[in-house]
């Protein structure tokens, strides 16, 4: 299959350092389990009622995706056992990719260019869970393409504060209803406009495999990582299309300690069927 039509592999960016999560925090009241798992640094494992990865995989079953390739690191032995001998989800078949060194997300995916092949395949972030429309949103899109949020309402429907979203990358849409440009760091002025259908990437994307020449090829960033959204802008250069859809629903972030307890509250009564 190519990167047209249904898909049915999604691959799941899990191997971040964590940084931020380790960081303590004078208000993140988290219980010993809670506690112990930011410390590691591994988000996705983090239980909020159950590990966050489980209510992400069971979303994705949900939408259809049968295969779901986890892109760890080579320390997360942990993730491995748990979901290819405790768990052994049923619904979603769970595959991983070994990204070696923490060098971003574009050469995260790279990683997993051997389970994706030349088939269609959805990119998501291990400590994001999305709401049903995005899901669905990937799949009617056709083509490779990407869910773009609304700011102000991020701010209003998930548990990201609003300063946090001020600082995220926005991005540009051409008259088409095509990827245009993604701007990192905005200035005054555009965080000014933040109430007027500002729209923001969270890393929910569709690819064929032409992204990985593109993020083969992408520079180094000043942050001293082969990032993803540079590696689409340098396929936009090279002529590639990515066509947008928009959410206007919340999505649950799980990047720091003091978002643990608020993901956990919003998940309570999520059924999970792996």
């Amino acid at each position: 299959m190519g990167s047209s039509g249904h898909i049915t592999k999604c691959v799941i960016l899990a191997r971040g350092l964590g940084t931020r999560m380790r960081r303590k925090e004078a208000h993140a009241a988290l219980d010993t389990s809670q506690s112990a798992a930011a410390d590691t640094g591994l988000k996705a494992m983090i239980p909020v009622g159950r590990p966050f990865l489980d209510y992400v995989l069971s979303s994705m079953a949900d939408a259809g995706f049968k295969q779901a390739c986890l892109v760890i690191g080579p320390e997360h032995e942990a993730v491995l056992e748990y979901y290819a001998s405790t768990i052994r989800p049923e619904r979603i078949r769970v595959a991983f990719a070994t990204q070696q060194e923490p060098l971003g997300t574009a050469n995260a995916v790279l990683a997993a260019e051997g389970f994706a092949g030349k088939d269609g395949f959805m990119v998501i972030n291990s400590d994001n869970y999305y709401p049903a429309q995005a899901l669905s949103s990937i799949q009617t899109l056709g083509r490779p393409g990407a869910v773009l949020f609304h700011a102000d309402v991020l701010a209003r429907e998930s548990n990201i504060p609003e300063e946090r979203i001020r600082a995220f990358a926005y991005c540009v849409v051409d008259g088409e209803g095509f990827l245009a440009d993604i701007v990192e760091k905005p200035d005054a002025a555009a965080t000014a406009e933040f109430e007027a259908e500002k729209l923001v990437s969270m890393n929910c994307w569709r690819f064929g495999a032409e992204i990985f020449a593109a993020c083969r090829d992408v520079p180094l960033s000043s942050r001293g990582e082969y990032e993803l959204p540079q590696a689409v802008k340098l396929a936009i250069q090279r002529g590639a299309k990515f066509k947008v859809a928009t959410c206007r629903e919340g999505v649950l972030d799980l990047s720091r300690r003091s978002d643990i307890t608020a993901v956990a509250v919003r998940l309570r009564g999520v059924k999970v069927r792996l």
